[in-house]
């Protein structure tokens, strides 16, 4: 008995020096991190601070987990227990430092990706050799797969796991796979062909007529596209669909259109010259109007109640809003041009011609 107390007293007291150590050595390295991360945010440098976020939660791990491995094996020294076996142990070491580097690297890719993304949106430039979010999403996601595929086939063999015949096994039932997965692999083709060709990225408004899709895309994944609609309503359309799509994106246009008919009163018919030259210089004048584009004004049809010219012109903003701002502005100042020459807008009228055959007046 008193042997008995001597042996738990020694193995409680190793145990004790264990925890306390580990504990300490998960605190140091903490505050290391903690410390040495207030000095690397101070750098304009933005992958130390995603190495150094990425391995905080890894290391606390790996320092506790081994702790614990080192706790078994005192254990296992004084109990003599066939479940913490010196194979069991060094295979919980191995899967622990394979998983623990997959989780760091992940976390750091996914760090950096929006580190990355964030310099994106703050940066004003409009270079076409810039990565898009489009591009940095799809490369994060290989990535993330890369590192977890490689994981993956480092651990097989660990656990026992022969690749190459796991490789067999794919070769014999991948045609079946393939047969049920069809819908699914022509999703991440679809997806696969999104990221190359670019038809649209994130963030930008698409449509098409049809499938009466219209919205603005939120996210590309490797088996649907988010399209978040006008009103607020998420589309979730599988990848696939987009082959076989005529696809509009309308974020892509270089300026937009000002197409309006304005109609004259044929009692003005003798001042439609000088309206339409005058409305023809305020565009070509216009601050917001791109002169090098297509700009016309001209008297243009003989209507039923009115004198008719129209205006074709660009402005030079693509923004919904400031477009319609513009084009308020052109509007208004064509009235203006139209009032200058003590004339007015047609409106329907009607002529009734009496039975005496006198005209009465024209009623609106």
């Amino acid at each position: 008995m008193n042997w008995l107390s001597g042996g738990q007293l020694g193995w409680g007291f190793e145990i004790f020096i264990v925890v306390t150590l580990t504990l300490v050595v998960r605190y140091a390295a903490m505050r290391l991190l903690i410390i040495l991360g207030n000095h690397l945010k101070k750098t304009e440098n933005m992958w130390d601070d995603a190495l150094l976020d990425a391995a905080r939660g890894p290391l606390s791990y790996f320092i506790l987990i081994f702790g614990i491995v080192w706790v078994i094996e005192i254990s296992d020294g004084y109990f003599q227990t066939e479940l913490f076996s010196p194979n069991n142990l060094e295979l919980v070491r191995q899967l622990t430092f394979i998983v623990l580097i997959t989780i760091f690297l992940v976390k750091f890719i996914s760090l950096a990706e929006a580190r990355v993304l964030d310099n994106l949106k703050n940066d004003s430039s409009s270079s076409q050799n810039r990565l898009d979010p489009t591009t940095l999403h799809a490369l994060a996601k290989l990535l993330r797969l890369s590192i977890i595929i490689s994981a993956m086939l480092v651990a097989l063999p660990t656990i026992g796991i022969e690749i190459t015949a796991l490789l067999a096994f794919g070769g014999v039932g991948g045609l079946a796979v393939g047969f049920a997965a069809q819908d699914l692999l022509s999703n991440f083709f679809g997806g696969l062909i999104i990221y190359l060709d670019r038809p649209f990225a994130i963030g930008d408004w698409i449509r098409s007529t049809d499938r009466n899709i219209e919205g603005t895309v939120e996210s590309i994944g490797w088996r649907l596209t988010v399209v978040r609609t006008f009103d607020k309503r998420p589309l979730y359309i599988p990848n696939a669909l987009f082959t076989k799509l005529t696809v509009e994106n309308p974020s892509r246009m270089t300026n937009r259109r000002i197409k309006e008919t304005i109609g004259i009163r044929y009692q003005d018919a003798n001042k439609i010259g000088a309206i339409v030259a005058d409305v023809k210089s305020m565009l070509e004048d216009h601050d917001e109007i791109d002169s090098n584009q297509t700009l016309i004004v001209n008297f243009d049809a003989y209507a039923a109640s009115s004198l008719d010219f129209f205006i074709y012109t660009f402005t030079k903003t693509t923004d919904w809003v400031k477009y319609h701002e513009i084009k308020q502005d052109v509007m208004l100042r064509i009235i203006e041009i139209v009032h200058s020459h003590d004339a007015d807008f047609a409106f329907p009228t009607t002529t009734l011609d009496g039975i005496d055959g006198f005209s009465r007046q024209p009623v609106a």
